[in-house]
């Protein structure tokens, strides 16, 4: 129960990375509140556990942001663990484009981890010890093909954490990106239709294509993208501090 007594906030924790997170969280003691725009996802997640606490939210919104996180701060305490996982993946050739597209998911997936850390430091007191993890992707280090906005954003929060390492590093709080490949959840099954229609494949051959972009040619499990936060969280971890954690089954 190494985090016992501690309030960790995941946005986006209703499904998929985010869910497995805070799971996790949970099982080690944290009180965790996990946010979304659909209210009934969450309480379906919180109900599953008794640390789990539902809290709509949207990341694109500053008010819902920051009236949420201080709400939930006067409940269960600082945030001292916040994993900022909220995220969009569109995808398209970039003439196609639009700005309207641009700007969801700027709004989504940099606004919305920027305001969501201000938030939380904004609980926190001078001596608050704190982690704050922002669940990137393989493209924040590399770029995907049409998938442009996507790619920028990624590459954004990694940019985001490494400035905040250096502003906060007198105090003992750590910014640090996650980095995962392929991963075996709702937003990548989402893209099999796509795949399957395209290239006249079923679906295990439309899952071949997209665990290619994966090293070891398999889609990652939730657990592992897990781990890798919780090992982020932990006491052991206190000196890894702006570090991208790349977790895409070898060097990308």
């Amino acid at each position: 129960m190494e985090h016992a007594g501690k309030h960790a906030l995941v946005t986006g924790g209703g499904t998929g990375i985010g869910k497995g997170i805070a799971i996790a969280l949970a099982n080690a003691g944290a009180e965790v509140t996990i946010t979304g725009r659909r209210a009934q996802t969450l309480s379906k997640v919180a109900a599953s556990h008794p640390r789990l606490n539902a809290l709509e939210m949207d990341v694109t919104d500053e008010a819902s942001v920051r009236e949420g996180i201080a709400a939930a701060a006067a409940l269960r305490g600082p945030v001292r663990i916040c994993v900022a996982n909220a995220g969009i993946a569109e995808g398209g050739p970039f003439d196609k484009i639009t700005m309207a597209d641009w700007r969801r998911t700027m709004a989504t997936n940099i606004d919305g981890v920027f305001v969501t850390f201000q938030a939380a430091l904004a609980t926190l007191g001078d001596d608050d010890a704190a982690r704050m993890i922002v669940v990137s992707s393989i493209a924040g280090v590399r770029g995907l093909k049409n998938a442009v906005p996507y790619t920028v954003t990624k590459h954004g929060v990694i940019g985001l954490i490494r400035g905040l390492s250096e502003e906060y590093m007198r105090r003992p709080i750590t910014f640090n990106a996650l980095c995962p490949g392929y991963v075996d959840t709702a937003i990548v099954r989402n893209q099999l239709p796509g795949l399957m229609r395209r290239f006249d494949v079923d679906e295990q051959g439309a899952i071949d294509i997209i665990a290619k972009g994966n090293r070891h040619a398999r889609l990652l499990e939730v657990d592992e993208t897990t781990g890798a936060a919780m090992w982020l969280c932990s006491d052991a971890a206190r000196s890894v501090n702006g570090q991208t954690i790349q977790i895409s089954g070898g060097q990308v």
